[in-house]
């Protein structure tokens, strides 16, 4: 448990009392994400606007004293507070403490994805997000089915923001990790020209390439920016291969058998987590 800061003299143990109880209760605090603004902490006050509003007013039917965690995208401390009461356009709530948490990866890890079909996007962003990505890319690859342009580009980017955003919420993370327009291959690797780490997920097993994998993952340490590329249904042509390889792109195995394109990505956010946490 972190560290909580109370602002009143004679709350520290009342604090912990709630801390426990909601310990024990965890599906019952419900977490939503503001913008820094809407946190005053000269006078303990904060603010939900927006949809959530109506959410918490009309679906959860939240009452005066009933307790909410809230996050700034970007922060990893987490503010806990209780209702007072509701205005026409906002939950008015008092701020209770403040909890530093600790649940992001110690790395930047960014998901290059080739474009999948169907609705196989929104596991490989849901998941990703569980397991601590800090972006997501999609990428137009050159065996990738599905073509977004236009206006259907902006709807399904906006679609998968609010589904990363769900699944950040689901997961307490303390940041919205979000979905990149979609890029070209040649856009993507200049995008992550300056990591420290990348991967691209492309060999069959046998003993020599086991081992190099194994020492590739090994070598990521915390405060590292990792690029992981993960090609489409039919994988990545030769040619993108190459211009990853000569970008700097390190060829890993995913083991001995052949595994989906939203998979993939999935194993290798494990191992980094593995290495890491």
């Amino acid at each position: 448990m972190g560290k909580c800061h109370g602002f009143e003299e004679g709350v520290t143990r009342r604090h912990r009392v709630v801390m426990l109880v909601v310990d024990q209760k965890k599906t019952y605090m419900y977490r939503f994400f503001v913008e820094k603004e809407q946190i005053n902490r000269f006078d303990n006050t904060a603010s939900i606007t927006g949809p959530d509003r109506n959410h918490i007013k009309n679906v959860l039917r939240m009452k005066e004293g009933e307790e909410v965690s809230l996050m700034v995208s970007g922060e990893e401390n987490e503010y806990r507070c209780s209702v007072t009461g509701y205005t026409d356009d906002a939950v008015e709530l008092k701020l209770l403490f403040i909890k530093e948490s600790n649940v992001e990866l110690p790395c930047e890890v960014v998901l290059y994805q080739a474009l999948p079909k169907a609705d196989k996007m929104e596991l490989i962003i849901t998941k990703s997000v569980e397991l601590g990505v800090s972006r997501i890319v999609p990428v137009a690859a050159k065996r990738s089915v599905v073509r977004l342009e236009g206006g259907r580009q902006d709807k399904k980017i906006t679609r998968w923001n609010t589904i990363s955003e769900t699944a950040a919420k689901q997961s307490k993370r303390a940041v919205i990790p979000p979905v990149s327009p979609v890029m070209t291959i040649e856009e993507a690797l200049a995008d992550c020209s300056a990591f420290d780490h990348k991967i691209i997920p492309y060999e069959l097993a046998d003993h020599d390439n086991m081992n190099d994998t194994r020492k590739i993952i090994d070598s990521i340490r915390p405060g590292s920016k990792v690029a992981i590329m993960i090609g489409p249904e039919g994988g990545f042509e030769e040619e993108e291969v190459a211009q990853a390889k000569a970008a700097g792109f390190a060829p890993v195995t995913l083991g001995h058998r052949i595994l989906r394109t939203e998979t993939a990505p999935l194993v290798v956010l494990s191992w980094i987590q593995y290495i890491l946490e």
